[in-house]
């Protein structure tokens, strides 16, 4: 009996790790297929719930995973890219998108697993081309779900047979909310609801389990899947944390709605069964299918009661980074040049806050090594290359109005100061990437030298905060502040250069720590450069 077990977990655990890999791998494959643009999708595709709903459901297809789809929501919530009612959208169609595998699963061609695993490995393996290797990473994927649900189906026939799995299956058909914590605990542990869904069709298949207990078990795999989102969130931004615990709300209140009524639930499913014929597999995918649809047609009319319930149960002023512009309105282009000018002068100023809000970040990151520090200097980076390509766009289409002399310096001063804040959001960039070497390659930067870079930091971060103070003002007096504070980033760098070779000369600190210090000044004297440049244009002068 011992080696049964023991084959019995074997089978299980490895048909659960092929399993995974042919999700995995699937998703992957279908992910590239699209052209990775998936980030694009939801990006651009979600102006209203009901879009939003449709990019969830057709991004989760190509990943394979409604955690994915959240993750990745939740990810875009924290940068700025999407409103907590967008995301909202996106996470009920990602509910119902996930419902697709269970559906691949109900199609009975395990028989074919292994034909199928060579085909797609052929492709993957022989093929040159990229388009052809990621269909074949897709079947191959496909291929090896079928194969692990197999194994899985082996490994667990005989638990129809054992006592104690039987009496957990009737207490759990007595006891529907056991079912609903069975489901929810195992999918956070496999952190994969498909994979526990998969398992469960295997069970009802092999007639391990009634429907009427393996129903609340796969609400529960609902539920579990929000753990993952859950993790993602921690530490992000208030918006992210609160788009995640609409995911767990949204789940549970499903929930609660159909255990109530599992009954009649259980019933119609069982009548779905005999009408359409459906094996044990795909009656469970109808299941799912119909339970994530009408949740999400209940509760669709209450996103705004969803987004209210979440920004009380999380308060808070949310500090998120947004990637788009909030003042260029197309339609004073051609009506009102003028005006349009003043909505990209005030979308220039909001650009260059954000770059000392970034070089501040980056200076508390060298100073704590504390990673939100890097992540939302990162965050405002990619925010100055977003608002950069849609600042200069507008000012390009702008270009053709007729200004006044006046009107047409501030517009190309305006297309210069893009450029130049755009280059500071680099330049901390790459000093992120310096500390990040410095801390994986345990750099050790001596106590003198890091004195130094906060210094100059201070200065650096005091100069771009007054450029960005004379451009919006227009102020000369405060455009010649910067050019003499420049004058001392550039006294400053090469005499802390000096410094450093003596530190070097003396053994005081590494060669590579060095690198690093030297790195890190030589970007923050350029940052001053793209200051003064930014100044220039104030004093209406070109150096």
């Amino acid at each position: 009996m011992e080696l049964n077990v023991q084959a019995m977990i074997f089978e299980f655990i490895g048909g659960l790790g092929i399993f995974l890999l042919g999700i995995k791998y699937m998703g992957e494959g279908l992910q590239k297929s699209a052209g990775d643009r998936l980030r694009e999708i939801l990006d651009r595709f979600t102006s209203n719930p009901f879009m939003g709903v449709l990019a969830g459901l057709v991004v989760t297809v190509l990943l394979q995973t409604s955690t994915g789809t959240t993750v990745l929501t939740v990810g875009l919530v924290n940068a700025g890219f999407m409103t907590l009612r967008q995301s909202i959208g996106v996470i009920m169609g990602a509910n119902i998108g996930t419902t697709v595998t269970a559906f691949i699963i109900g199609i009975d061609i395990k028989a074919y697993a292994l034909p199928i695993l060579a085909i797609g490995a052929l492709m993957l393996f022989f093929f040159k081309q990229k388009k052809v290797s990621n269909i074949g990473q897709s079947i191959f994927g496909f291929g090896a779900l079928f194969y692990g649900l197999d194994l899985m189906g082996g490994g667990l026939k005989p638990l129809r047979d054992v006592a104690l799995f039987q009496d957990l299956t009737v207490s759990m058909s007595e006891t529907p909310i056991l079912g609903v914590v069975v489901g929810t605990v195992f999918t956070v542990i496999v952190q994969s609801s498909s994979a526990t869904i998969g398992i469960l069709q295997s069970l009802y298949a092999e007639g391990a389990i009634g429907l009427q207990a393996a129903l609340p078990v796969l609400f529960g795999d609902n539920i579990g899947t929000t753990i993952t989102a859950i993790i993602a969130a921690i530490g992000a931004t208030v918006a992210a944390r609160r788009a995640a615990l609409t995911h767990v709300i949204f789940n549970v209140v499903g929930t609660i709605i159909v255990v109530i009524f599992l009954g009649l639930y259980t019933r119609l499913i069982a009548n779905i069964q005999a009408w359409l014929d459906l094996n044990e597999e795909m009656t469970l995918a109808f299941a799912h299918g119909i339970f994530n649809v009408s949740n999400t047609i209940i509760q669709f009319p209450l996103i705004g009661l969803l987004a209210l319930i979440v920004t009380k149960l999380i308060p808070g002023e949310d500090d998120v980074v947004e990637y788009k512009p909030k003042h260029l309105d197309p339609i004073f282009i051609q009506q009102s040049p003028s005006v349009a000018l003043d909505q990209a002068k005030s979308e220039v100023i909001r650009m260059g806050e954000y770059s000392f809000k970034g070089l501040e970040e980056t200076s508390s990151y060298l100073n704590t090594l504390n990673t939100k520090h890097s992540d939302k200097a990162l965050q405002i980076e990619g925010a100055l290359n977003n608002l950069d390509r849609e600042i200069t766009s507008y000012l390009v289409q702008l270009s053709a109005s007729s200004f006044s002399e006046h009107e047409s310096a501030e517009h190309s001063a305006l297309i210069n100061a893009v450029r130049d804040i755009e280059r500071i959001g680099d330049h901390f960039e790459n000093i992120v990437e310096l500390i990040n070497f410095k801390i994986s390659n345990k750099v050790d930067i001596t106590e003198q030298a890091m004195i130094d870079l906060n210094d100059m930091f201070d200065l650096t971060i005091v100069t771009v905060k007054e450029a960005v103070y004379a451009l919006e003002n227009m102020e000369r007096e405060a455009a010649l502040a910067v050019v003499q504070k420049e004058n001392e980033i550039d006294k400053m760098e090469r005499l802390y250069r000096k410094k450093h070779i003596i530190r070097l000369n003396e053994g005081a600190c590494s060669g590579t720590a060095g690198i690093v210090f030297a790195d890190i000044i030589s970007n923050l004297e350029r940052i001053g450069d793209h200051a003064v440049n930014i100044a220039d244009e104030v004093l209406g002068e070109k150096h």
